[in-house]
């Protein structure tokens, strides 16, 4: 018989702040890859889908800020550091795999973070957000190319 994993603590204000702002630099970051990738591909599907991803990273990045500051804490105004990693990369193909990467490590990062928050909304709201990072894996993966 095994025993049962305990139950997470909860994340302390503070923690909770650098959890978010580590996020939000990491959705910066990733907005700013997606759009500079899209501006430099022919007009095509995969355009259409780079541009979507940038869409949904800057609704997160505004969600961030929102929370941090409900939360009387102060956004980071950093970009991660994911953003000079992935435009060193001059192939767009593998610059996508890279940005997909990232939006798996963001998975990670809200699975974790999300059974430690008591507050309902910020829970709803990152919940939503692990959703459309799901999403979009899901979408750059079954395109075949990434």
């Amino acid at each position: 018989m095994s025993t049962p994993a305990p139950e997470p603590t909860l994340a302390s204000r503070d923690e909770l702040l650098a959890a978010l702002n580590e996020l939000l630099e990491a959705e910066r970051a990733g907005a700013r890859v997606a759009m500079e990738t899209a501006r430099d591909m022919p007009p095509s599907a995969l355009t259409t889908l780079v541009q979507d991803v940038h869409k949904d990273e800057v609704r997160w990045c505004g969600m961030l800020m929102r929370t941090i500051q409900s939360l009387e804490g102060t956004p980071s105004s950093t970009t991660g550091a994911f953003w000079g990693k992935a435009m060193a990369i001059p192939d767009l193909e593998q610059r996508l795999s890279f940005l997909n990467r990232g939006q798996a490590w963001v998975v990670r990062r809200l699975e974790a973070l999300i059974p430690r928050i008591q507050d309902a909304q910020v829970r709803t709201d990152l919940g939503v957000m692990l959703e459309a990072h799901q999403r979009n894996i899901e979408r750059v993966d079954a395109r075949g190319g990434a």
